[in-house]
């Protein structure tokens, strides 16, 4: 191999840096709405992505032949074309995008017209969970035709109280088969019988609490008698894990707004959108037509769309944040979660709606679609563990299944690499992070890559597992399973790069092998300390606020202003009132509360009240509009520095 000096190095580098500088002006002037300037951002990362894959199928297998490096250059090439295969598929859907609230400002007087507006009945699906929002947020909708029905597959006498109180309808069926899906169809039966059957079903999860406006706006996309499904983003007031254990919530997005802010627009743009189960609602005729949900896989929603799409109906996607509700808190349940949409999605694949299948009325656009995500599972996944892999095997082991030097990195694979992190950046406004992006797949690859197994050998025969939500979370826990497989990578990396400099120096291939792996070592480190779970003090997540509050108390009012409010209680400055002999009435905009003060002191005090209505519907939870590398960044090193 080659020794490259300092010299020819920076000459092989200085094209990628001028394009870096290249595209960071033109991007910053380009409007990412326009489908002229994503498309053309998105092929000049599709042809320097084939520029660099010409090079390395023809340039950098090792030499033919019954040898460890041929074998082991073959599977990391293979392995590495399907990622890049699906590296274009998704610059292809996301050469597009598409906003459906004009559509929806559009159609509100077609639905307003209506003497009576369409019945939509609102299915509440609920297993184990210890808390009831979901009901108390969905009765208070401004929609003026719609029926609440609580499915309880945990026959809980409590929660059928609390339906009577509210007014609720309440479904308990005599058995669990086929989890939510089956709960949904025994549900969908029942009301079917009704002298007054819903024209729409929508579909939440217990944990997610409807905005008053949900159906109200998603119904007026049903003007379009094609659409079967209008699906909705979900959006959490809690913080996934691996914000919580970076200590970067108010820096990092949730892994989700990548989905649900940029792919799943994209998608809808090739009309290729999907259920995602919860935050939808359904045309109910062709629901039944179809035989109902689903029951051959354990992510029954993707399959929903599929099914009404042979039937004739799309899934439109309206993205506005019209339901909120909460996000796998423990890595553990992230993790799981995962795991079961892949398995999900692996059984889809070997099904009768599966890309490849012979039966399907499926257009070309959706078996590309399914493809594109087959491969996001099976393949980009299972290649950050083999990116892992490959160094090691070279440093230690001396099996240079790649057979390059450091110049050739910097001429074929740079420019791909910084063109593409730069137009992803830009499109996403940062919800794609190199770094923090691998590390998200780092933590679910295993599980991932062990779903994908699964699913393909054995489809069927699968439970549904439920995502755990709540519990005493007060306390923080290392989540060792986890740990230790990541706690060996690194231990591996690192022994691999001190053999490689100390015992084993083999000239510029060391360096090209050692750069890897410093890659690798960094992201394993930051997955490590993602596996140490923060505790959660509050039960109820707190948003911080300045709007003013009157309190009643003692006969009098008082006028404070609000420090930070959550579904369960408020901190507000200054001194607490004077309490008299009667109990203390909030009044927060225009929402009346009763209230207790349970703590004072430090210019401060605390209320504690229920106010989930008025919680849900007033916008205390913000969506990231953009993200700052170099906020998160500074976060993730202060949370390593700890």
């Amino acid at each position: 191999m080659t020794k490259v000096g300092g010299t020819e190095l920076l000459a092989a580098f200085w094209p990628t840096l001028l394009l870096l500088g290249a595209s960071l002006m033109v991007m910053s002037i380009v409007d990412r709405r326009a489908e002229s300037a994503r498309l053309a951002v998105m092929a000049v990362s599709v042809t320097l992505l084939l520029r660099y894959f010409y090079w390395r199928a023809t340039s950098t297998l090792p030499p033919t032949g019954l040898t460890a490096d041929f074998a082991a250059g073959l599977i990391f090439l293979f392995v590495e074309t399907i990622a890049l295969v699906a590296a274009i598929l998704s610059m292809v859907f996301l050469s597009r995008s598409r906003d459906r609230t004009p559509e929806v400002e559009k159609n509100k007087p077609w639905l307003e017209a209506f003497a009576e507006k369409p019945l939509i009945d609102l299915l509440i699906c609920t297993y184990n969970e210890e808390e009831a929002i979901t009901i108390v947020g969905a009765t208070g909708m401004d929609y003026p035709n719609y029926r609440v029905w609580v499915l309880d597959d945990g026959g809980r006498p409590w929660l059928q109280e609390m339906c009577e109180q509210l007014g609720c309808g309440y479904i308990a069926r005599p058995d669990n088969s086929h989890a939510k899906a089956g709960n949904l169809n025994y549900a969908l039966a029942k009301i079917a019988q009704l002298p007054k059957p819903p024209q729409f079903v929508s579909i939440l999860d217990a944990d997610f609490v409807p905005m008053p406006n949900f159906l109200s706006r998603g119904a007026t996309l049903f003007r379009d008698e094609t659409i079967g499904i209008v699906q909705t983003p979900q959006h959490f007031i809690n913080p996934d894990p691996i914000q919580t254990n970076l200590l970067a919530t108010k820096v990092l997005p949730d892994e989700q707004r990548f989905f649900f802010d940029v792919v799943m627009p994209a998608k809808d743009a090739w009309s290729a959108a999907f259920c995602c189960g919860t935050s939808s609602i359904i045309r109910f005729a062709p629901l039944m037509a179809i035989g109902g949900v689903p029951t051959d896989s354990v992510t029954e929603d993707y399959l929903l769309t599929l099914r009404m799409k042979e039937a004739g109906y799309t899934t439109a996607y309206l993205n506005e944040p019209l339901t909120l509700g909460l996000a796998p808190e423990g890595l553990k349940e992230y993790i799981s979660q995962r795991g079961r949409w892949c398995l999900g999605f692996m059984q889809i694949t070997r099904g009768r709606s599966g890309p490849f299948s012979l039966t399907s009325k499926l257009t070309f656009i959706d078996r590309l679609s399914l493809v594109d995500t087959f491969l996001m599972w099976a393949a980009v996944y299972p290649s950050r563990l083999f990116a892992i892999v490959v160094p090691v095997l070279y440093l230690v082991f001396n099996v240079k299944s790649v057979n390059a030097s450091l110049s050739d990195v910097a001429i074929y694979f740079a420019p791909y690499y910084v063109w593409h992190t730069v137009a992803m950046t830009w499109l996403t406004r940062g919800r794609v992070l190199p770094i923090m992006s691998d590390v998200c797949q780092l933590v679910a690859a295993p599980e991932v890559l062990r779903a994908v197994v699964i699913g393909l050998l054995k489809p069927q025969g699968h439970k549904f597992k439920v995502t755990a939500k709540g519990g005493d979370r007060s306390r923080g826990f290392v989540e060792w399973p986890l740990l230790k497989i990541n706690l060996a990578l690194l231990g591996l990396t690192i022994l691999s790069i001190g053999y490689a400099f100390y015992f084993n120096l083999r000239g510029d291939g060391v360096a090209f092998g050692a750069l890897a792996l410093f890659w690798s070592w960094y992201n394993l480190t930051i997955v490590c300390f993602v596996c140490v779970e923060q505790p959660r003090r509050r039960k109820a997540e707190r948003f911080e606020t300045n709007e003013l509050v009157t309190l009643r108390a003692g006969g009098q009012d008082h006028l404070r202003q609000l420090i930070d409010i959550s579904i369960s209680g408020a901190r507000i400055a200054g001194a607490a009132p004077a309490l008299g002999d009667g109990p203390v009435t909030c009044k927060i905009r225009n929402s009346l509360v009763e209230a207790k003060i349970i703590r004072t002191g430090g210019g401060s005090f605390a209320i504690r009240f229920s106010m989930i209505r008025h919680f849900y519907s007033s916008q205390y939870v913000k969506a990231f509009e953009s993200v700052n590398a170099a906020s998160v960044g500074k976060a993730v090193v202060q949370r390593l520095l700890q």
